[in-house]
């Protein structure tokens, strides 16, 4: 529903006293809040009210944090973004490399004729297995890791 389509007369003057409040009133609106305040006096109270709120919050600022707060702050956002790009480009490292000998190591295997098949499927199930538990053991070691409450308690 548009200002224009409000049928009730005060919320018509409680949008149009936001409005000029932001100062986005034009003329022909201006009038109308005028003579919606004049029939209702307690809208004209209301609006006064929110005047003298909105001239307290203008002239707030908030109270400025001393400077070893911002040090630590921005130490921590650095060790944090240090730390994310090392294990980013650990990882890129990491899984080029292992899918590198992978590949030539799959190459080799399939390129073997002397090998019976099920040994073949036998080894590669070994490897697929090997590198699963290994992802598993680091993902669980990182994650839980970083969410384990006692850590850093000693009994």
């Amino acid at each position: 529903m548009s200002d224009r389509e409000v049928r009730d007369p005060k919320e018509r003057a409680r949008r149009l006293m936001m409005a000029g409040l932001d100062g986005e009133l034009l003329a022909g609106e201006r009038a109308e809040l005028e003579r919606l305040l004049d029939d209702h006096p307690a809208l004209r109270a209301e609006l006064e009210r929110l005047q003298r709120v909105k001239e307290v919050t203008g002239s707030m600022a908030l109270k400025r944090a001393p400077e070893e707060v911002w040090g630590d702050y921005w130490a921590s956002v650095y060790s944090r973004l240090e730390r994310g790009i090392g294990w980013i480009l650990l990882s890129l490292g990491a899984i080029v490399l292992i899918s590198y000998g992978a590949w030539h190591g799959v190459k080799q295997l399939i390129a073997d004729v002397t090998m019976p098949m099920y040994i073949k499927a036998a080894i590669l199930a070994l490897l697929v297995g090997i590198v699963v538990l290994l992802v598993s053991v680091a993902r669980e070691k990182v994650f839980v890791g970083q969410r384990q409450r006692y850590k850093d308690v000693e009994r």
